[in-house]
Formats: structure tokens, C-alpha cells, sequence
């Protein structure tokens, strides 16, 4: 039988997530899966529980058999692991150990549960859209990137707003001063698409989203776009100011005047491991604490 490896993730720099995953490395070997960290957390690990012995160190340039990638954090911990799964192509479990955690299918407190779900397969695998983005200079290429969550043209620091052409399937739309320009995935519109006033998307939806931030203009209404389109923003060669593109808050490219982003559906999307079929309404008002709980109460009472 060969052997079994989960990939884990968490942050460093945190007591309590080192002693989680201390714990659950422990509970991996006791059942007959390696443990796989990356260099950093590794050290982290070993410095302050000895775990040297039952750990092996994940290497990006040979990811090897990773079966799942096993986070505990908030969201940003889990776009960070997000990486690793595009490397690996194992599915992603994600443990909040944060405030929000969307991208989480379990909380904390549930972890040696979880972790004994995880060891008998007992998960679906969810695949979430997201998007392959390409940078473009005077008609050539000049970064290649992809995104979770969103694509953010935005405004360098408190600079002027940019100047922004948005393009679908090459169709001018409109144009306008915007301190920034999201082109979002269904997972991210609970994200920074959310508090730029975009719609929530069920994240099964094959959909993207362009929604403008503090834009000047009449039409600036957020649009949802289909699976099989391009969306694009200009950067005005007469814009006043010059932009950057951000990827998930993680990976950015400069954006001069004249600089054009696209984005399209990614063949490569991410694979989410679920425990539970839980509705997306459920988890969206157990995330934002909707008030609806006098709504339930009056339709019982009502059957």
C-alpha cells in the first residue's frame, strides 16, 4: 500500500494554530497518514512541539502523492493553501480558526472529528470557479496569474482615481473614474466584491462578476457576466494615475497607463472538500448572523 499523505497549512505565528496542528499531526500518524508541511511551518512545528520525527517537509518543485490539503485559519490562511492544492490537485479542508471563514467547512472545536472524517474519506468534493487572468502592455503579454476570490484593479495607494475602460467579449461597456475595478468569482462575492456592494452568488454558479468601487459615473452598477466570456478593464492612457492588479490580495502586477486586464473561467478550478451538504443559504446565515430565526418560528407555527 503506498503511502498517505495530507499537505498541512496553518499560521505560523499563532499559539493556538501551532498547538492545533501539533495535535492533529500526532492524530495523522496514529492512524497511518504522513504529515506534510511546508519549510516554514515545519520549523515553526518542530520548535515548539519536537515533531521532527513525524513530519516530512512538502517540496513545491516535487509536490509528490498529496491525498488533501488540511488548513486551519481564517480565509486568508485557506487562498494561501489554495496555492499549494493548484500544485497538488488534492482537494482542500478547510478548519476556521478566524472570524468570517467562508471557505471553511468546519469550525475549530469539530477538529478531531474533522480529522477523523478526513482519514476515512468521509467528504465530497466541490468545485468552485475561478479565474485565469492575463496582463497585457502595448498588446503584449506580460504576466499570467489566476485568482480565487477576485482580480482587483485598483488605484495605487491614496493616489487619484483611475481611469478604467470595462470590456465584455471585447464590447466597450463604459468607462469611468473608479478608485478600483473587482472581477469576481461566485466564491468571492462574500469577499471584497461583498463590501464593494456586489451580489451574493450561490458559489456553484458558473458566473463572474465586474463590479466598480467608488466609481463617478452613471453606470456603475455591478455586472454578471457567463461562463464562456471575457471580461476586461483598461487602464486610460490618459488616466491620471496608475493602477495595480491584485489576485486574492496575494499576487500583484503594476499597472501602467494603457495596461488592459482579462479574465476569463479557469480550466484549473478549486476543489473544496465537504463534510456535510449543508444549503449555501444555511452557511450565509449562519456566517452573517441573518435574523431569521422569528421567520422560522412563525412558519412552524403557521404548519
Amino acid at each position: 500500500m503506498s503511502e498517505r499523505r495530507f499537505l498541512v497549512v496553518f499560521h505560523p505565528g499563532r499559539d493556538e494554530t501551532l498547538r492545533t496542528a501539533s495535535s492533529v499531526c500526532r492524530r495523522l500518524v496514529e492512524v497511518g497518514v504522513t504529515p506534510v508541511l511546508v519549510p516554514e511551518e515545519r520549523a515553526a512545528l518542530v520548535a515548539h512541539a519536537a515533531e521532527a520525527e513525524v513530519v516530512s517537509t512538502f517540496d513545491a518543485d516535487a509536490p509528490g502523492d498529496i491525498e488533501l490539503v488540511v488548513t486551519f485559519g481564517g480565509d486568508g490562511t485557506i487562498l494561501r493553501a489554495a496555492e499549494l492544492q493548484r500544485l497538488t490537485g488534492a482537494p482542500l479542508l478547510g478548519i476556521n480558526m478566524g472570524h468570517v471563514g467562508f471557505l471553511a467547512e468546519a469550525e475549530v472545536a469539530d477538529v478531531q472529528a474533522v480529522v477523523d472524517h478526513a482519514v476515512a474519506g468521509d467528504y465530497e468534493v466541490e468545485s468552485r470557479l475561478t479565474l485565469d487572468v492575463r496582463v497585457f502592455i502595448d498588446e503584449v503579454e506580460v504576466a499570467a496569474t489566476w485568482a480565487v476570490n477576485e482580480a482587483a484593479i485598483e488605484k495605487h495607494g491614496a493616489g487619484r482615481m483611475i481611469e478604467a475602460l470595462l470590456e465584455v467579449d471585447d464590447r466597450p461597456i463604459s468607462s469611468f473614474g473608479t478608485d478600483a475595478v473587482l472581477l469576481a468569482t461566485p466564491t468571492g462575492s462574500t469577499a471584497y466584491s461583498f463590501s464593494a456592494g456586489g451580489p451574493i452568488v450561490w458559489p456553484t454558479a458558473q458566473v463572474m462578476l465586474m463590479v466598480p468601487l467608488g466609481a463617478h459615473a452613471l453606470f456603475t452598477r455591478p455586472l454578471v457576466v457567463g461562463p464562456e466570456s471575457t471580461m476586461s478593464v483598461t487602464i486610460s492612457p490618459h488616466s491620471t494615475s496608475d493602477a495595480v492588479l491584485w489576485c486574492d490580495s496575494r499576487r500583484s502586477v503594476d499597472l501602467p497607463q494603457g495596461a488592459r486586464v482579462e479574465a476569463r473561467r479557469s480550466e484549473t478550478p478549486l476543489r473544496l472538500a465537504r463534510l456535510t451538504p449543508a444549503p449555501f443559504a444555511d452557511r450565509l446565515v449562519a456566517k452573517f448572523d441573518l435574523p431569521v430565526q422569528g421567520w422560522r418560528d412563525a412558519a412552524r407555527s403557521a404548519s
